[in-house]
This record gives structure tokens, sequence and C-alpha cells, in this order.
């Protein structure tokens, strides 16, 4: 039996070292030297703005709070925890995979032959004394397959491959949470700046309505003056709930993405106060594919098309299969722990090879190899959006910046063509719609200029994403 035993593992260690499929190396995906709009920076300078832990990218106290209640509480965190714990599961069993399997079988039965069946001749001819044959059996059974083709082999780096990649997809979970509570909590501010913006401005349309008022009943102007500035400041006016409830809505929103029941949200610095970076670092393309998630797991996918391919080739040829079974039998009760007489044992060892459906073993085979082409096409559109979302967010920071430059010389003179307008109308050198038009003017620009502020903050923020920051 040693001998028997001793050849197969011979045979299984020499057979072992074939490979039925090459794996393929993962592609270099076409990478520019530097990002389009990015600032001018050596190319060997790889440090980039995703380099720093996001409670150092943003440092309003107040919108840090946020971030690490969604962090701890946001719901797709919380899945994405779970599918981490079910793959570290899965991980952990595959690894038993070259244990043998064993399993205890203890049974008893009778059997009552028909006398005219040969057992039952049988037991008439041995005299047996019994027209039942009794049968008792106590035995532990062996499998086991070698791993000729690497199919386990294969399985542990696809097991291994997919727990990585449920770590990818939490990483993935907090890059896109921490971008999205920093972008409402910014469109918060930008809100609050609005409503305040509203406010000031139905304070100067009362101011103004009242002189209006005071010049009709002197009879310097008529009544149309009057119902003009009244719906100028009703415009003004209208505007105030409107932020209101948007102001709510967003609070609501907010506190949800935290994990929270929906209501008001603590702020910290306004929207003025908030400083944008005039420049970022981004490194260089390729860090792209070590700090993206998204690419990552596309990268780890491609570990698992290869194991799939291999697992599918295996599977077409000859499985070595080693079974042992051994312990006491009886067809007596009484007998049935006489040991050693009762003693039994079985070794036997198979090689299978699938005929019939070989042609269904193949197609899988191929199937397996087109799908890793796609795994391969899939990974150059990750690198290749990647690349696009940081372009994206450096353009849109470039030309935001020269907005909120040309916005604020605007707002600036505006302020000051509507302090002019209202100091001539008090002095009887202008009428009130070139007061009422100023007004109206700077409503505008400076809610503008709120907007553009915001999204200045939100690119910014964008960026750090794109980049792959706010996992670490």
């Amino acid at each position: 039996m040693k001998k028997y035993i001793s050849g197969l593992a011979l045979i299984t260690l020499i057979i072992s070292a074939c490979s039925v499929s090459k794996n393929i190396e993962m592609p270099k995906p076409d990478l520019p030297i530097v990002f389009r709009n990015a600032a001018v920076q050596t190319t060997s300078d790889s440090s980039s703005i995703a380099d720093i832990p996001w409670k150092q990218f943003f440092t309003d106290p107040a919108l840090q709070k946020l971030i690490d209640s969604a962090i701890v509480k946001n719901y797709d965190m919380l899945l994405a925890v779970k599918n981490i714990e079910a793959s570290q599961l899965l991980l952990n069993q595959v690894k038993w995979d070259y244990v043998p399997e064993i399993s205890l079988n203890v049974t008893a039965n009778s059997t009552r032959p028909s006398d005219n069946s040969l057992t039952g001749l049988s037991l008439t001819q041995y005299n047996i004394g019994k027209k039942h044959i009794e049968d008792y059996s106590a035995n532990i059974s062996l499998s086991w397959e070698a791993d000729i083709w690497g199919k386990i082999r294969n399985q542990q780096k696809s097991a291994l491959a997919a727990y990585l990649q449920t770590n990818e997809a939490k990483k993935l979970i907090q890059t896109n949470i921490v971008a999205s509570v920093a972008q409402a909590y910014y469109n918060l501010l930008m809100l609050d700046a609005q409503l305040g913006i509203a406010q000031k401005n139905v304070k100067l349309n009362d101011s103004t309505l009242q002189i209006i008022r005071l010049q009709y009943n002197a009879g310097q102007v008529s009544s149309l003056a009057v119902q003009q500035a009244e719906a100028q400041r009703l415009t003004a006016l209208q505007l105030v709930p409107q932020f209101e409830q948007s102001i709510a809505i967003q609070e609501n929103a907010l506190r949800i993405l935290t994990g929270a029941i929906p209501n008001s949200v603590a702020r910290g610095a306004s929207l003025g106060e908030l400083i944008i970076p005039e420049n970022v670092k981004t490194g260089i393309p390729a860090t792209l594919i070590s700090h993206r998630p998204d690419v990552r797991s596309a990268e780890l996918q491609l570990n698992i098309a290869n194991a799939q391919v291999g697992i599918s080739k295996a599977s077409m040829y000859p499985a070595l299969r080693i079974t042992a079974n051994g312990g006491i039998n009886s067809f007596k009760a009484s007998n049935w722990f006489n040991v050693p007489a009762s003693l039994f044992g079985v070794v036997a060892g198979s090689v299978i090879q699938p005929l019939l459906d070989h042609k269904e073993l193949s197609t899988k085979y191929h199937v397996a190899q087109v799908e890793r082409e796609k795994v391969v096409l899939e990974f150059r559109q990750s690198v290749l959006n990647a690349v696009g979302e940081v372009s994206d967010a450096l353009v849109s920071i470039e030309k935001l910046q020269s907005q909120q430059q040309i916005a604020a010389s605007r707002v600036s003179t505006l302020q000051k063509a509507t302090g002019n307008a209202n100091l001539l109308f008090r002095n009887g050198m202008a009428n009130y719609l070139e007061v009422i038009t100023a007004q109206s003017n700077v409503l505008q620009s400076e809610l503008e200029l709120a907007a553009i502020k915001r999204n200045e903050l939100n690119a910014v923020s964008a960026l750090y994403c794109a980049l792959g920051g706010g996992w670490q």
C-alpha cells in the first residue's frame, strides 16, 4: 500500500510541474506625461494632493465632523464592510481546498431478499439460519484530488483578488463619500451666503421704497414708480423662502449622507472665509494606477480573469483522485466491534478524463479567454476615464478662477454704482429706474459670485477625488 501511494504521489509531483494556462501581464495603458491644464512641475515629482489624508486636506472642523460621521455610519460604507467580511470568509475557506475530504459513516441495515433471488438461494445454501441479511459498519472515508493542473491554486488566486477587490470597493466608496459630503457642505455654505445676500437686498429695497413713497406723496413721482419699486422688493423677498427651503433640503440630504436623521447642520467657516488653494499638485499620471481604487479594482479583476482561464483549462484535463476507506464491518451486531477481525481498509486511485462534455468545457475555456480580453479593455478604459476626470477638474479650477476674478470685479463695480445711484437719487440727480436697475444688477451679481465660489471649492474636491485621495 505504501508503494502504491508513493507511486501516485511521485506521478502527481511530476505532472504538477506542467502549466496549462499562462497568465497575461498587466497591460501598460497609454498615459500622458502630464495632465492637461496641470501646473508646471517636473515629471519626476510624483507627489500629489491624493497623498494627503482627508483630514489635512479638508481643515474645516465642522466639515471634518460630518465626514467622520459619514465614514462610520453611511449605509454604503456599512455594506462595503459586510462585503469585506463575506469575502474574507470565502478566502479562508478556499485555503482548505488542499486538505482531503474526510467523513465519518456509521450504518446499520437489514435486508430481506426474495427466496428465489440469488441472494436468497445463497442464504439457504449456506444454512445461515436467517432469511435476512444484516450489515453493520463504522468507517472513516478520505478523498483527495491532486492539484496537478493548478485548479486549486487558481481558485485561491481568484479568491484573494476578490477579497482585495472588496477592500478597493470600500476605499472607492469612502473617496466618493468624502467628496460628496464636502460638496454638499460647500453647497450649504453657498445657500447661506445667498440667503444673506437676498435679505440684505430686501432691506436695501425697503429703504428705496420708503424714499419713493415720500416723493410720491410730495407729487414728485407717479404711482408707477411706487409699483415698480414694490415689485423689485417682492422679487428680492421671494428669494428668501426659496433659499430657506433649499437650505433645509440640503441639510436633510447631508444628514442622510452621514447616516443621521434629517435635522439642522452645524457650520464652521462661512463661504467667504474658505480659502481656495491657488496651485494644487497632481503628480504624474502614472500614479493614478496606485492611487485610484477603481483602477486598482480593474487591475485585480485581471487576476481573477487569469485564474478563471486556468480553472476552465484545468477542467479539460484528467483529474487524479485518491480515496481511502477504513473501519469496522460485520454482518452480526455481536461481532461489530470484534477487533481486529472486523477491521477493513480500502485504498484506491483513479484518473478521470471528461469525454462527452469535453466540448462544453472547451467552450467555457474559450469564453474565459474572451472575458479576460474584455477585462484588459475595461482596465484601459478605467485608466482613460481617470485621466479624463483629472483633466476636467483641472480645467474647471483654472476657468472658475478666471470667472471668479471677473465676477468679483463686476460685483465691486455694481456695488459702487448702487451706492452712487442711491446718493444721486436722494439728491434728485437720478431717477428711480436707475436705482432699481442698479439694485437688481448687484443682487444677481452677488448671487452669481457665491455660486462661482462654491463651484471652485467643488472642483478642488473633485480633483482630490479624481486623483484617488480620500481613503487614507
